[in-house]
C-alpha cells in the first residue's frame, strides 16, 4: 500500500465528506461547460429573491402577533412594566410598534451585511453566497417561529430581523455580478428579472402566509408559530435549488456574436475594473449614493403610507359619499380601507412591473438617462400630486401618478447594478453594489421619517387631513431636485482608481477564476469551446426552471390584481 493511499484512508470520514461538501459550494465547480443555457441563471436568482422578498410583507403577521396571547384580542402589558421586562413578558401581548423593529432590522442589516460581505462574495461564489442567505433567511424563521412558542420577542428581533437581515442582505447581491457577467449584451434587463423578485416576494409571501394562518389557526393559537416553520421549509427548498442552480462563465466568456463596445463610442462604459476597496474615495461612487438614496427616499415614503394617504386625502369620495374622512362611520371606513388595499395592491404592480421595464429599458438609453427621466419625471409627478388630491380631487389622476412614481422607484433599484457595472467594471461589481446599498438603509430611515414627521406637524397646525400631504410632496419634489444634480454630475472615472493587469490578475486569481498572463482567458480554454457557452441544452429545462418560479409569480399577480380592481369597482 502506498504512502498516499495511507493517507488517505486514515483521514477521519467527517473531514472527507466536509472537503466534499465544501466542493460543491466552490467557485472552480460551478463554472459553466459548453452547452450550458444562460436563460438558466435568472431563474435561479428568481427563486432566491422571491423568498427574500417576503421581507416586504411581514405587516401581515403584526396584527396576529400582536394577539398571540390574547387570541381574540390583545392582552395589554401593565404600564408599570419596562422595556426589557417587556421582552421576556409571557402573560400580555406586544405592541405593534415592538413587532415592526424587525422591518427596521430587516433593512439596516441588509444593507450592512452587503457592504461587509459582499467582497467575500465575489470570491466564493454566488452558490456559496447563496446556500448562507437560505441557511440565514429561513434559520432566522425558525429561530423566530420559537420566540412565537416562547412569546419572546427578542428572538424575533435576532431570528428574522437581525440573522435574517444577514440572509436579506447576501441574498440580495448573489446573483448581481453573475447576471451582469453572463449577459454583458442585456446588463439591465439581467439585473431587472432579478430584482423584479425581490419586489414581487411579498405578493406571493403575504397570501400564502394569510391562507397558512387561517389553516392553522385554533381556540389556542393564532397559527404563525406553524406558519413561520412552513415558510420555512418552502422557502428553503427554493432557495436551495436556487443556489446549487447558479453557474458563472469562464473568464473572458462573451455571448456568441456580441462585440463589447468601443470605450470611445460611450465613455460612460468600461471595460476597465475598480477594486472595492477603493470605492470610498472615488466622487463618482458617492454620487450614485446619493443617487439612489434620493430617489428611494421619495418612493419608500410613499410606500409607508399609501394606503392612509388614499383615505385621507379623498375620505367619503373614494364610495361616492361628500365629506371627509372624519365624518364617515364604521362601515363606511371599512369600505375606504378595502379600497386603499387595492391601492396597495396596484402600487405593488407597478413597482415589480417598473424593476423590468425601466431596467430593460436603460440598455438602449443608458443608465444615465434613465435616472435623468426617473427625476425630471418624478418631480413633475409629485409636484402634481397635491392638484390631483385636494384641488382637482381627480381620483384617477392621483392613482395614476402614484402607480408612475413606484414604477420609478423599482426601477432605481433594478438599474442601478448596471449603472454600477458601467462605471466600475464587472469583476467586483456585486461588492461594491452591496457598499452602495448602503444608501438603501438610509432611505428607508430618511424617507418614512419625512412623510410622517410632516403629516404630523401639518396636523398639528389644524389642516384638515386632506391637506396634509401637499407640502410633504413638494418637500419630495425638492429631493428629487438633488437627485437630478448628482446624477447628472456623474462623469466617467479617473484612470488612476482602474486596476492595472497586473492587479486583476491577482484578484482573478483570489477569485479563483482560470486566467492566462494578466488575467487574460485561459489558453486552455479554445474559441469553439467558449462560442458554446450560454446556449443549448434542453429546451424543457429551460421552460420548467422559469414555471418554477414563474407560476407562484403568476398566482402572486392575480390574487393582488383581484385586490386591485375594488379601485375600479
Amino acid at each position: 500500500m502506498s504512502s498516499d493511499s495511507v493517507v488517505v484512508s486514515a483521514t477521519p470520514p467527517s473531514a472527507r465528506e466536509g472537503r466534499q461538501s465544501e466542493s460543491w459550494l466552490a467557485k472552480e465547480r460551478i463554472v459553466a461547460c459548453p452547452g450550458f443555457n444562460r436563460w438558466l441563471v435568472p431563474p435561479a436568482a428568481l427563486a432566491i429573491h422571491l423568498c427574500i422578498g417576503m421581507a416586504y410583507g411581514f405587516s401581515v403577521f403584526w396584527l396576529p402577533l400582536s394577539q398571540a396571547v390574547g387570541i381574540g384580542a390583545p392582552i395589554e402589558c401593565p404600564a408599570s412594566m419596562g422595556f426589557f421586562a417587556r421582552m421576556v413578558a409571557t402573560g400580555c401581548d406586544w405592541k405593534v410598534s415592538a413587532l415592526t423593529w424587525m422591518y427596521t432590522l430587516f433593512f439596516v442589516l441588509l444593507g450592512c451585511s452587503a457592504a461587509i460581505w459582499g467582497g467575500w462574495l465575489e470570491r466564493a461564489g454566488p452558490r456559496k453566497a447563496g446556500v448562507v442567505s437560505a441557511l440565514c433567511w429561513c434559520g432566522g424563521l425558525v429561530i423566530s417561529a420559537v420566540g412565537v412558542k416562547t412569546h419572546q420577542i427578542w428572538m424575533l428581533w435576532l431570528g428574522s430581523g437581525v440573522i435574517g437581515g444577514i440572509g436579506l442582505g447576501l441574498g440580495y447581491i448573489s446573483p448581481v455580478s453573475t447576471l451582469i457577467k453572463w449577459f454583458p449584451d442585456r446588463r439591465g434587463m439581467a439585473t431587472g428579472m432579478a430584482i423584479m423578485g425581490f419586489g414581487g416576494g411579498a405578493m406571493i409571501g403575504s397570501p400564502l402566509a394569510d391562507l397558512l394562518m387561517k389553516h392553522y389557526a385554533t381556540a389556542t393559537s393564532v397559527g404563525v408559530f406553524e406558519t413561520f416553520l412552513t415558510m420555512a421549509a418552502i422557502y428553503f427548498v427554493f432557495m436551495m435549488a436556487g443556489a446549487f442552480g447558479y453557474r458563472i462563465p469562464p473568464s473572458g466568456w462573451t455571448p456568441a456574436g456580441w462585440t463589447p463596445p468601443q470605450a470611445s463610442a460611450n465613455t460612460m462604459i468600461t471595460q476597465q475594473h475598480v477594486h472595492v476597496s477603493k470605492v470610498w474615495g472615488i466622487p463618482q461612487f458617492w454620487l450614485l449614493w446619493g443617487v439612489l438614496c434620493l430617489n428611494v427616499s421619495a418612493g419608500i415614503g410613499v410606500i409607508g403610507m399609501a394606503s392612509p394617504m388614499l383615505q385621507e386625502v379623498f375620505g367619503g369620495k373614494l364610495i361616492g359619499v361628500d365629506g371627509g374622512i372624519k365624518s364617515l362611520d364604521e362601515a363606511q371606513l371599512g369600505l375606504i380601507a378595502a379600497i386603499a388595499a387595492g391601492f396597495t395592491g396596484l402600487l405593488s404592480l407597478f413597482n415589480i412591473g417598473g424593476r423590468f421595464f425601466w431596467a430593460s429599458t436603460s440598455d438602449y438609453i443608458g443608465r444615465k438617462m434613465t435616472y435623468v427621466v426617473f427625476f425630471v419625471l418624478g418631480i413633475a409627478l409629485y409636484a402634481s400630486a397635491p392638484w390631483a388630491g385636494s384641488g382637482a380631487g381627480s381620483i384617477a389622476a392621483f392613482v395614476a401618478i402614484f402607480c408612475v412614481i413606484l414604477s420609478m422607484y423599482g426601477g432605481g433599484f433594478a438599474t442601478i447594478p448596471a449603472y454600477l457595472a458601467d462605471m466600475f467594471g464587472t469583476q467586483m461589481v456585486g461588492a461594491i453594489h452591496g457598499r452602495l446599498l448602503t444608501a438603501w438603509a438610509t432611505a428607508g430611515i430618511l424617507g418614512p421619517v419625512v412623510v410622517t414627521y410632516m403629516r404630523d406637524y401639518q396636523l398639528g397646525l389644524g389642516r384638515p387631513p386632506s391637506q396634509v400631504y401637499n407640502t410633504t410632496m413638494y418637500i419630495l419634489a425638492g429631493m428629487l431636485v438633488l437627485g437630478l444634480l448628482c446624477n447628472l454630475m456623474v462623469r466617467p472615472i479617473a484612470q488612476k482608481h482602474f486596476m492595472t493587469a497586473e492587479e486583476l490578475a491577482r484578484e482573478k486569481r483570489l477569485a479563483h477564476e482560470k486566467t492566462g498572463h494578466n488575467g487574460a482567458p485561459p489558453a486552455s480554454v479554445g474559441a469553439e469551446q467558449m462560442a458554446l457557452i450560454g446556449h443549448g441544452g434542453h429546451p424543457a429545462l429551460v421552460l420548467a426552471a422559469w414555471a418554477a418560479v414563474g407560476l407562484p409569480l403568476a398566482w402572486g399577480m392575480w390574487v393582488t390584481l383581484q385586490k386591485a380592481f375594488v379601485l375600479f369597482h
